[in-house]
């Protein structure tokens, strides 16, 4: 995740709160693993098995680690994406990575957390709007 630009991360971020004329840009301009991470984040199967299948594993596990699967979490760990599984602790409101990210001034990634954080939050089912 370190590897692209802030404003990509930025737009990335956003699609995240559901914008779809930038989800469209990231397929459009060179970033579908960023648009199919957004998508499984929010819960299509089909594009985590899109990141599994074309080169993206490490993000597929993002995801599930984002979800507090431990054996995700420790997939990254163990082929040394360490960045990813600090991300996916940030997400879960871990406080030393939350540190960590700031005292590396790395906002924008404590911003797609928050982005994250709230759509998870916000996840209801038709019966009565109940929370997941």
């Amino acid at each position: 995740m370190l590897k692209y630009p802030p404003k990509i991360l930025i737009a990335f971020a956003e699609t995240i709160s559901g914008n779809d004329e930038i989800h469209r840009w990231l397929l459009s301009n060179g970033y579908p693993e960023l648009a199919a991470l957004s998508n499984s984040i929010r819960g299509s199967e089909d594009a985590f098995n899109w990141l599994m299948k074309n080169g993206f594993p490490h993000l597929g596990a993002l995801d599930h680690a984002i979800d507090n699967q431990p054996r995700a979490r420790q997939w990254l760990l163990d082929n040394n994406f360490l960045f990813e599984a600090l991300f996916a602790d940030a997400c879960n409101h871990d406080p030393v990575a939350i540190a960590w990210l700031k005292e590396k001034n790395l906002e924008v990634f404590l911003m797609i957390a928050q982005k994250i954080e709230h759509f998870r939050d916000n996840q209801t089912f038709d019966y009565h709007k109940k929370r997941f």
